[in-house]
């Protein structure tokens, strides 16, 4: 087996496969290294505006301090406990409309977004009398509405409550690091025992926007002029419509399916930013470095079954290729991942894939022209290469099919291969050679391949 000029031809190829892989390894660590210099355009569009946004509330919070008692060593010390009473709206509208910008920093792209968010909000105040008591102060009661970045918080205005108008105070006024702002409740707001909020919010972020549905029953609409929203967190929308132009999206939740007023213990600081909301994240589509790091993936195929047709090409018309041209080929192949990324930060992926098949075309024509003695021959494998580059392009953009396209092209490579092969006789060529007549002085001193 190890004379047999069969194996050592197979087990060359797969060297040059191997040898093959440093190439595209160096190609996927500058692929990573663009992705990251993109990824610091979005941290610094992050912290040179504000960063997620989360909006929490508007509630009613009210400072509590209970005095109790406890017997030590015979006597009775008083102690203190202090902390915030929530009282949670009865029902919650926010309505949004979001605009979306892009912003560059050299040839990278970040999203910013503002939201011009319509709050309408109703709360009762019975719990105040059921907080009043002997051991028991309260402090003065204040509307909080907190958010994710308070970098983000731009014109805010509210509605008269009580025939009086709320002053509005930065800082959420909340133990915890909730940031936003607050609105102090004079004893004439609190003169009835519910009243009606409405107010307006213009809030700017990157990244995600999340409103908590801090209601008994919870309603949000959300319009944006992005195409490409990301719906996450705890609640899909009930509805939406995605465009070109846009997405709308309907969210309703109550407390009887969130249960969202055990997160307001009074013993206990609430985990702001792990309180469930309804949330959409402006995301971007897959671009041009995730789509060419996927590709890359594939290049062991692409490369493998083209060596596979140089292989079947060389065992139906025995005219042999040196190892030295598969690898010129190979690195052909390679060079395609390294074109398709230096063009795609500039004319986009699908340009940049095709700008980069043809060049790949164009120089495979016309080398293997010279190597298979033939343009028709040199035709037929442009052609075939331009045809797996298309299949690939549908690989990429079809991610639900991906799996079946990809079996599906291996499964035609290997019934081509079985095919065409299939009046070959492999055993001659593990047979040894019969002896030649004595020819003329060959002028090339060695030959590595047999």
């Amino acid at each position: 087996m190890m004379k047999s000029p069969l194996f050592w031809k197979v087990s060359t190829l797969l060297g040059c496969i191997l040898l093959l892989l440093v190439p595209l390894f160096m190609v996927g660590n500058l692929i990573s290294e663009r992705e990251s210099y993109r990824n610091e355009v979005e941290n610094t569009l992050r912290q040179s505006t504000s960063g997620p946004q989360q909006l929490v509330g508007p509630l009613v919070a009210i400072p509590v301090t209970e005095t109790y008692f406890k017997a030590e060593e015979g006597k009775q010390v008083e102690y203190k406990k202090r902390y915030m009473h929530f009282i949670l709206p009865e029902s919650l509208q926010v309505n949004g409309n979001q605009h979306v910008e892009s912003r560059s920093i050299g040839i990278y792209d970040g999203q910013i977004w503002n939201t011009e968010l319509k709050i309408s909000a109703r709360f009762t105040l019975d719990e105040l009398d059921q907080l009043k008591g002997e051991t028991m102060t309260l402090g003065k009661p204040f509307i909080v509405v907190g958010v994710g970045d308070a970098r983000g918080i731009g014109a805010v205005s509210v509605s008269k409550i009580n025939g009086e108008t709320l002053s509005i105070e930065p800082g959420a006024g909340v133990y915890g690091t909730l940031s936003g702002i607050h609105m102090p409740l004079s004893d004439k707001a609190l003169e009835s025992k519910s009243f009606p909020l409405e107010m307006s919010l213009n809030l700017t972020g990157t990244g995600s926007f999340a409103v908590v549905p801090v209601g008994r029953n919870s309603a949000m609409t959300l319009n944006s002029n992005w195409p490409h929203p990301g719906f996450m967190g705890n609640y899909l929308p009930v509805k939406h419509q995605i465009s070109d132009s846009g997405f709308q999206a309907n969210w309703q939740s109550s407390w009887f399916a969130n249960n969202l007023g055990g997160w307001f213990n009074d013993n206990d600081v609430p985990e702001w930013s792990a309180i469930p909301a309804f949330s959409v994240t402006v995301t971007t589509p897959a671009d041009q470095y995730q789509l060419t790091d996927r590709a890359i993936k594939y290049a062991i195929l692409l490369i493998a079954l083209t060596f596979m047709a140089f292989f079947v090409f060389e065992t139906l018309t025995g005219l042999r290729l040196h190892p030295m041209q598969y690898l010129l080929v190979g690195l052909s192949l390679v060079l395609f991942y390294l074109v398709l990324l230096a063009l795609s930060e500039h004319v986009g992926f699908t340009p940049a894939w095709i700008i980069a098949s043809l060049v790949g075309a164009v120089m495979n024509g016309i080398y293997l022209q010279a190597v298979l003695k033939s343009w028709k021959r040199s035709g037929m494998f442009v052609l075939a290469l331009l045809g797996l580059d298309v299949v690939m392009w549908f690989l990429l953009r079809s991610e639900d099919s991906a799996l079946l396209l990809g079996s599906a092209v291996l499964a035609l490579a290997l019934f081509a291969v079985m095919y065409l092969t299939r009046h070959f006789d492999w055993y001659s060529l593990s047979q040894p050679k019969r002896p030649q007549p004595p020819a003329e002085p060959d002028t090339e001193v060695m030959r590595l391949w047999k």
